[in-house]
């Protein structure tokens, strides 16, 4: 069974104007058909209806030798007055046919020029139909740019354009990623094969080369296992939030350090309540990578800082520490995946301490922002909103100014 084609926007709209304009020209016709209908010539009543013997008479007074002046003078306005009805009537017919054509002609215009108007109303929507069709994974460089009057199309279109800035930003974010994590997957990899080829190719290998082997092997593996599960967690934080427990971030903080390797570093805990809606395991991995980064990045018997506290309806974490310095310049790309401030291939961390860290925040409708110490070292503030509090919003993410080398 064959699908009946449907009607064009462009047709719709032509067939709409068209009618409207119809509708309202036939009511002017009839309106003003109407009101020329209820005038009268003046003393029309008078005798409109005057019976057969007057007319008789008039015809008889107007051959008699003697006529009557008085009647003939009434005879003669009857006779106006016929023939003022007839003009009336011959007036009114006219001016029907008249419209009536005039209003098919102008309906006729109205359709061409509605066909003319509905098309150059949606060229900004055949503009943007043609950038979406043009848009693909590998090519998302199509813009609309549409000029003109900022109405709803104009909108429409700069939304559409913002929408393809948004997707290009995310498409390229996405294939830096993968290079990185490829490149971090590879180098454990690499580092397994040589190990094992300088010991298959020693024809003199003893046991404890075998047993050197196996270490580096292990080693390797675990470093590969550990990015897994970052890249893991990023993967899972997409999907947003599934556990909305009540977390306090005092508590979790105090677990922590205490199963933390702080080594000879000092820690000052000040851990007052700061309990929020979310993932307890989300919330426990976001501050052990603070401490970590925090431990890791410090001198041998730096001081490490760490707050918690609530303020305006908002749980706040505050992990700060000694260190070296860092550049504004260094600062402003760090929360960004396999980005450190030393050397890309030292096996210090992957580069994704901190990203979890702001998509842990940003999936709790929290924000991660991160600023260096004047005397050296980090101080990185996470606020997530209060449990209960209407601000939270699992949906956005907002990561600012990060900026700390990263586990």
């Amino acid at each position: 069974m064959s699908r009946r084609p449907r009607l064009t926007i462009r047709a719709r709209l032509t067939l709409l104007y068209t009618g409207l304009f119809a509708v309202c020209g036939a009511i002017v016709v009839a309106v003003s058909y109407l009101l020329v209908a209820q005038l009268e010539p003046q003393g029309q009543g008078e005798g409109q209806h005057a019976p057969g013997s007057f007319l008789a008479r008039c015809h008889s007074e107007q051959l008699s030798a003697h006529p009557n002046d008085r009647l003939l003078a009434k005879c003669s306005v009857y006779f106006q007055l016929r023939g003022a009805q007839h003009q009336r009537d011959v007036t009114l017919s006219h001016l029907l046919q008249y419209s009536l054509i005039t209003l098919a002609i102008v309906i006729a215009l109205a359709a061409i020029l509605g066909w003319i108007a509905a098309g150059r109303a949606l060229r900004p929507v055949h503009r943007i139909t043609a950038a979406a069709r043009a848009a693909s994974e590998q090519n998302l460089s199509a813009r609309v740019a549409l000029r003109g009057p900022r109405d709803e199309l104009h909108e429409l279109a700069e939304t559409f354009d913002e929408m393809l800035d948004r997707l290009q930003a995310a498409f390229d974010g996405q294939q830096r990623f993968i290079a990185n994590a490829s490149h971090e997957l590879r180098t454990p990899l690499a580092v397994m094969r040589a190990t094992v080829d300088v010991v298959l190719d020693n024809p003199a290998s003893t046991p404890a080369d075998l047993r050197g082997m196996a270490a580096d092997i292990r080693a390797e593996v675990d470093h590969a296992e550990h990015l897994i599960g970052a890249l893991l967690i990023l993967a899972r934080n997409e999907r947003g939030l599934t556990a909305h427990d009540e977390v306090d971030l005092a508590t979790v903080a105090e677990d922590v350090l205490d199963s933390a390797d702080l080594a000879e570093r000092r820690v000052h805990a000040t851990l007052e309540p700061a309990v929020i809606s979310g993932d307890p395991v989300l919330a426990e991995r976001l501050i052990a990578n603070l401490v970590d980064n925090a431990a890791l990045y410090n001198a041998a018997a730096g001081d490490i800082w760490i707050n918690t506290r609530t303020l305006a309806g908002s749980s706040q974490l505050t992990v700060a520490n000694t260190g070296p310095l860092i550049s504004p310049a260094d600062a402003d790309r760090i929360f960004q995946p396999f980005q450190r401030l030393g050397d890309r291939t030292s096996h210090d961390g992957f580069g994704l301490g901190l990203t979890i860290v702001g998509s842990i925040a940003a999936v709790h409708g929290g924000t991660a922002t991160a600023r260096p110490r004047n005397d050296g070292g980090l101080s990185v503030t996470v606020t997530i909103p209060s449990a209960g509090s209407p601000a939270q919003d699992t949906g956005i993410q907002k990561t600012e100014r990060p900026a700390v080398p990263q586990k």
